[in-house]
């Protein structure tokens, strides 16, 4: 019996899906989102192959820290001399929440050039509404909902 191993040209349309952050841990909803991004939840997941789908995280700003990582620190450098700046996983929430949860959601995703393809397929809004109507995304709703395919 052979390893099955998906190829480019394997792969069908990709569906969208929405997950919906208020009142869930932010990083329930990261793993939720780095899996569907991934393309773990299809029977052709390929680990070297983008096998995934579009994903949308709307209610961002509703998103919950739970234990102490609302005062974890996040720090960031320019490069220049002195540059270091840091802030609290909480008031970058508050301030930025579309960028608190990809951050999140990136760093379950490979640091390579495929989680950098993969994560350009990673919609998130701090609101409840999103332009991608058109894409016909369905909800997600746990491992259930994708048996099939």
């Amino acid at each position: 019996m052979k390893t099955y191993s998906a190829k480019q040209k394997d792969i069908e349309q990709r569906t969208w899906w929405v997950l919906d952050a208020a009142g869930r841990s932010m990083g329930r909803v990261a793993t939720d989102a780095a899996k569907l991004l991934r393309g773990k939840h299809k029977p052709i997941f390929t680990p070297h192959v983008d096998t995934g789908d579009f994903v949308i995280i709307v209610n961002a700003s509703r998103a919950v820290l739970t234990g102490n990582k609302g005062e974890e620190r996040i720090y960031r450098h320019s490069g220049w001399p002195g540059a270091l700046k840091s802030k609290s996983r909480a008031e970058e929430l508050e301030a930025r929440p579309e960028e608190a949860m990809r951050r999140v959601v990136r760093g379950m995703i490979p640091h390579n050039r495929l989680g950098d393809a993969i994560i350009n397929k990673l919609k998130v809004y701090a609101g409840p509404d999103h332009p991608h109507q058109a894409q016909g995304p369905k909800v997600w709703n746990g491992p259930a909902e994708s048996a099939g395919g």
